[in-house]
């Protein structure tokens, strides 16, 4: 009880509540810019936070990140152009809901799951922090391979209604994924020469290629077009949603935890579980039919799934001094530069800091709902304008934030190659959503793939030894086996 009361006062400082209202707003400014990610808001913010105490510092970070996190989502609704590759795993379906004059919803949607969902990953954090972290360290290269697996054969509920063509945009995908050196003898693998493309084509800039281009370009072939999405009254951004609340609970509280175990798993972050909650949402909703037409259930998974992550993330970097993303790799950098060492007898030596961190959690996740709502004020006046005069900032933008990636102009090319594919894969009825997920998963399946395969000398039945690798490959299996009993059954019907 003394290092509660102690971290409360440290994070009463006015000085410290003075720095989490200031990264909030930074945050949001650097999630609302297409290709500035949440990773790069964090990296930024570190000169600033070592002239900091501790407490302060890591608070800039967790309120920044998760204020990124949220804001990407307000391009990505009004001009399908997502803030941060999390808000790209729904991006197609809050688009269409908002040209189908529904923004506001959307965005009070956005708003407040993401406030929840991340109060409950806080909540499990501040709970089962030790316990989740020795079950994110057992882990073996198997387990990781078949969850690895398991987020890829989400793809098969995001392929779209044609399921040829999402099947070919995944597998394009995947294709994308091999570029780079081979995991096991390094041999560079269709790097034309480029030494940029050593460590794989650049995601960032690739992804707002994907998204962001194909908008531009269809935007300025027809200049004169009216704004496409009808844009949201702020008196109405919060209505409807006590009734979602009370709608959709358990998807709220599935959706928080899945995002706080993936966060957990170290490497994983917020899309992986943005593009995970989404297909299982898919997948577990009550009225398929609504789901993909007018509902926003999907958005309510994904959003939740994604701002829980942030706080999983926290449990192996906190207990066990092991990142589980870039953004805690940064903050136990910080930590360790303020004399703070994480790991075990961080509870013991620090346990003050400790609870002042989980405070700051709190704090971050109860401001987005005001500043959000701010932020979204602030937004809509500028849409108002004419689209053919915000496609140029918006492109001014998305260069900057592929060329911010490396600070290289290739950034800047494969952004523009991105672009160029997705508008004609858009065109020609292919959906961008599967090569994204098949770029994200890809290597990781490779990695985790070769690595178990070295360690059993290329024996596959070993996959299946460790009870938990044996259970996600059975439910893995299972996914893969739904298309074929829903065609059977769907056959068995006609026949009938």
């Amino acid at each position: 009880m003394d290092a509660i009361a102690r971290a409360v006062g440290m994070v009463a400082d006015p000085a410290v509540l003075a720095t989490i209202l200031v990264s909030s707003l930074f945050g949001l400014f650097v999630g609302f810019i297409p290709g500035l990610t949440a990773t790069m808001a964090t990296a930024l913010l570190v000169p600033f936070a070592m002239k900091l105490d501790p407490v302060a510092a890591i608070a800039a970070i967790v309120a920044a990140t998760a204020m990124a996190i949220f804001a990407g989502d307000i391009p990505g609704t009004l001009l399908r152009l997502p803030g941060t590759p999390a808000a790209a795993a729904y991006v197609d379906q809050a688009y269409r809901l908002a040209k189908a004059g529904r923004a506001a919803e959307v965005l009070g949607v956005n708003v407040v799951f993401s406030a929840f969902g991340g109060l409950i990953g806080t909540t499990v954090l501040v709970l089962f922090a030790p316990v989740l972290a020795d079950y994110a360290l057992s882990l073996s290269s198997f387990e990781f391979f078949w969850l690895a697996v398991l987020g890829l054969s989400c793809a098969v509920f995001v392929v779209g209604e044609n399921a040829a063509k999402g099947t070919a945009s995944l597998l394009f995908g995947l294709l994308l994924a091999t570029v780079g050196r081979d995991y096991t003898s390094g041999f560079p693998r269709f790097t034309l020469g480029a030494p940029e493309l050593l460590d794989g084509v650049p995601f960032v800039p690739a992804l707002i290629g994907f998204f962001a281009l194909p908008e531009i370009v269809r935007t300025m072939r027809d200049p004169d077009t009216p704004a496409a999405v009808p844009l949201p009254r702020n008196a109405g951004i919060f209505s409807g949603i006590p009734r979602k609340l009370m709608q959709w609970p358990l998807n709220l509280l599935r959706s928080a935890t899945l995002g706080t175990v993936v966060g957990a798993l170290p490497g994983a972050g917020a899309d992986i579980a943005a593009w995970t909650s989404y297909a299982l949402s898919r997948r577990l909703t009550r009225d398929p039919a609504a789901w993909q037409t007018d509902s926003v259930e999907g958005i309510v998974d994904a959003t939740s799934a994604n701002n829980a992550s942030l706080a999983g993330a926290w449990i192996p970097a906190l207990v066990f001094a092991i990142p589980g993303d870039t953004i805690t790799a940064i903050a136990i950098a910080v930590l360790y530069l303020k004399n703070v060492t994480p790991g075990p007898s961080i509870f013991l030596e620090n346990a003050h800091t400790l609870y002042a961190v989980f405070l700051c959690f709190f704090l971050a996740n109860l401001l987005m709902v005001p500043l959000g709502w701010t932020a979204i004020r602030i937004a809509v006046p500028i849409l108002k304008l004419p689209r053919r005069l915000l496609m140029a900032p918006l492109l001014l933008f998305a260069c900057l934030g592929a060329y911010a990636v490396e600070n290289s102009l290739f950034g800047i090319g494969v952004m523009l190659v991105a672009g160029l594919i997705g508008f004609w894969m858009e065109e020609n009825g292919y959906p961008v959503g599967p090569t994204v997920l098949g770029m994200v998963m890809g290597r990781l399946v490779e990695e985790h793939l070769m690595s178990s395969l070295i360690r059993v000398q290329g024996d596959p039945l070993r996959f299946f030894e460790r009870p938990i690798a044996a259970a996600l490959a059975a439910f893995t299996l299972l996914v893969w086996l739904l298309p074929l009993v829903r065609i059977l059954r769907r056959t068995w019907a006609r026949a009938g």
